[in-house]
């Protein structure tokens, strides 16, 4: 049997066990070198999620900041629109009601050129300028008692007459220039003055009414009616006298040369500018040329008033 050579095992024991030593040493230092490692990861990775958050709430303050400055340039921006489109419709309506009010006075100053031109003609000439448009605002009034002549003095209907017209009819009806025949209702009257108001349904033309204090005498009227039944009859004349007291010494009137004749009363008495001065009332009996109008501002007064009570009592 051999004999075992111990100097060799030893050496295989000591290298065995410096191998071993070696290789727990080598696994304890890489050990080591991973746990540092690692610290150093989870330390990077602390400091990354910090610097994170900190980009992260930097960001969110940036977000809100620019929201906040955003939302006001956004208001600050319609508030101006606002402004602006307010400020525009304003210059906007001002601009149109100037417009408005430069034709309303260019329609005033043209139509008050045409009446001074149709003045002029008649001034200068006869009542023919004018006589066209005077006679669509005049009508002839029929009633079941008699006939008699009337002025239309609102577009709304209202038509002036005399009350001896009218007094104790139950029909009444209007025969306009045009032959338009209409049913009139009795709106009031001033019984004293000798003064009705008709009204009927339809939109009419009118005449308005003028200042009886400034009829000079020796001024040319014409007087328009329905004298005998024949309608629409235009006569001319002068105003003989003015401010002449009626037979019931209340009434004034206008002392003309026109022929008043049956048919006549309750017409309109016309001066050059279109203008009612008289209501034709009467004639003195057994003269010629001696007619007697109801002065227009006498005339309106009663109108006035009655028109007013119709118009609160139909509210």
């Amino acid at each position: 049997m051999p004999k075992l050579n111990l100097n060799h095992t030893k050496v295989l024991a000591i290298s065995i066990v410096l191998l071993l030593i070696v290789s727990i040493g080598l696994i304890l230092y890489y050990n080591n070198k991973i746990n540092t490692l690692s610290e150093n990861v989870i330390s990077l990775n602390k400091e990354i999620l910090k610097e994170l958050n900190q980009m992260n709430e930097s960001l969110k303050g940036d977000i809100s900041s620019l929201d906040e400055n955003l939302t006001m340039e956004i208001g600050l921006v319609d508030t101006n629109l606002r402004n602006f489109k307010t400020q525009n419709e304003g210059e906007i309506n001002t601009l149109s009601n100037l417009i408005d009010e430069i034709e309303k006075q260019s329609e005033i100053q043209l139509g008050e050129l045409k009446e001074e031109l149709k003045s002029i003609r008649v001034k200068s000439k006869d009542f023919t300028a004018i006589i066209e448009d005077v006679l669509q605002s005049v009508v002839s009034v029929g009633t079941n008692k008699g006939l008699g002549s009337g002025a239309v003095i609102d577009d709304r209907g209202f038509i002036v007459t005399n009350y001896h017209v009218i007094d104790g009819a139950s029909i009444i009806r209007v025969l306009t220039y045009d032959n338009e025949v209409y049913d009139a209702a009795l709106v009031g009257f001033n019984d004293v003055v000798d003064v009705a108001v008709l009204k009927v349904d339809a939109s009419l033309d009118n005449l308005r009414f003028g200042d009886s204090d400034d009829v000079d005498v020796g001024e040319r009227v014409i007087a328009l009616g329905n004298p005998a039944g024949l309608s629409f009859t235009v006569t001319e004349g002068i105003v003989s006298a003015v401010h002449r007291t009626g037979p019931n010494n209340l009434n004034i009137y206008l002392q003309t040369d026109v022929p008043i004749n049956p048919g006549n009363s309750g017409g309109p008495l016309v001066d050059t500018n279109s203008r009612i001065i008289g209501l034709n009332n009467f004639k003195a009996a057994g003269f010629e040329g001696l007619g007697f109008a109801i002065e227009s501002n006498s005339v309106k007064i009663a109108v006035d008033d009655i028109i007013d009570q119709y118009l609160q009592q139909s509210e």
